[in-house]
Order: structure tokens, then sequence, then C-alpha cells
């Protein structure tokens, strides 16, 4: 008897990684990559980011670089004003031209 209360355990123990496993798959697959894959795409963007691009952060602010730097770069956002951002916080890089539709 003790013999077949062992073998239930065991075969339970056996069911919850046989179910477990494929959670953790569909968790990777659905949740972790695809954020990993952003993460890339964004850093990509940001590494090619020159001078004269047109960015919106992602605060919403729209504006023309004038410097890049290590970490940082410079937003001209209106005739002489001018604005330091950390790269990360560029969400997008903008159509060339777009900033003179907006102000029209």
């Amino acid at each position: 008897m003790l013999l077949a209360q062992a073998g239930a355990q065991g075969g339970g123990l056996m069911q919850f990684f046989i179910m477990f496993v494929p959670l953790l798959l569909i968790m990777y697959f659905m949740m972790i990559r695809p954020q990993q894959k952003k993460m890339k795409q964004h850093k990509e963007m940001t590494s090619g980011l020159e001078k004269g691009d047109e960015v919106m952060t992602t605060g919403g602010i729209v504006g023309r670089i004038a410097k890049v730097q290590d970490q940082f770069i410079v937003l001209t956002i209106s005739e002489g004003v001018e604005i330091k951002f950390q790269k990360a916080s560029i969400a997008q890089t903008l159509p060339k031209g777009t900033i003179k539709s907006i102000e029209e």
C-alpha cells in the first residue's frame, strides 16, 4: 500500500512538470521575446540618430536634433530653444518635413 501511494505522488509531480514547461514556453514567446525584439529595435534606432533628424520624445515633444553626444542629444524645438534629452527618451524618428507641416 505504501508503494502505491508513493507512485501516485511521483506521478503528480511529473504531471506538474509536464504542465509547467509548456506554460513557461508560452510565456517566453508571448511576453519576453517580443519585448526583447522591441528593445533591440529601439537601441538600433537611437544609435543611428544624426544631426538634423526630426524626432519625437516619449513625452510628445517634437524637434530637430542639433547635437548628438554619447548618452544625450540636444533638440531644437523652436528657433533659439534647445533642450537636452537622454537618447533613450526618443520614441521615434519622423519623416523629413514633419515639423514644417505641423507648424503650418
